[in-house]
Order: C-alpha cells, then structure tokens, then sequence
C-alpha cells in the first residue's frame, strides 16, 4: 500500500515527491508568506504521508486515497518554535496534492 501511494502519478507527474518538494520550500519561506514571523534556519522539514483507510477505489489509476493525512515535522536549534512552518508546509503540501490531482476530479476536500 504505501509502495502505491508514492508511486502515485497523475498527469503532471509524481504526486506525493512534488507535493513534498513544496511543502518544504514552503517551510523555508514562511516567514515570507506569514507577516510578523521571522525567518528560521531550519535544520529539519520531514513530510509524511499516510492513509487514513483502504482506498475505496483500488481501480482508480492514480491509487490515491482520498483520505490522506500530512504530517509535517519541522526543527531548528533556536529558541523558538518551528509550529508555523510546518503548518504553512502541511497547507502546502495539500494544496499542492489538489491541484496535481484537479485534472482527474475535482471531488477532493482539504480538512
């Protein structure tokens, strides 16, 4: 299962390699997106992905579940909290997923 859910491909190529790609250059760039935070030298952005239940539609030629969890771990040796970045990375990354997958449905929702 989660072979198939990184080798998940839609028509603009691999989905979950890109939509990590972007949540960590999000992650990097958060205090650009998010006025008041100040840039970190982040040491750390580990983007995980997990399935929340079967996938209901073993046929579908993506073999993406719809429910979808993205967990986002960011650090930094600093004395401050990394929380936003790894928010901003998690927002990232769905969006990211959404419009990668938007060409084969639309009948997706971000929670």
């Amino acid at each position: 299962e989660g072979q198939a859910l990184e080798a998940a491909a839609g028509p603009k190529g691999p989905i979950l390699a890109t939509s990590t790609i972007a949540a960590v250059q999000a992650a990097k760039k958060t205090s650009d997106l998010i006025p008041f935070c100040h840039p970190l030298p982040l040491e750390r952005c580990d983007v995980q992905y997990e399935r929340l239940s079967p996938d209901p539609n073993p046929g579908v030629s993506l073999n993406l579940n719809p429910n979808l969890r993205i967990q986002v771990t960011a650090a930094c040796s600093g004395k401050t909290g990394v929380e936003m970045e790894a928010l901003t990375a998690a927002s990232v990354a769905a969006l990211t997923i959404y419009d990668m997958c938007k060409a084969v449905t639309h009948d997706m929702h971000i929670t």
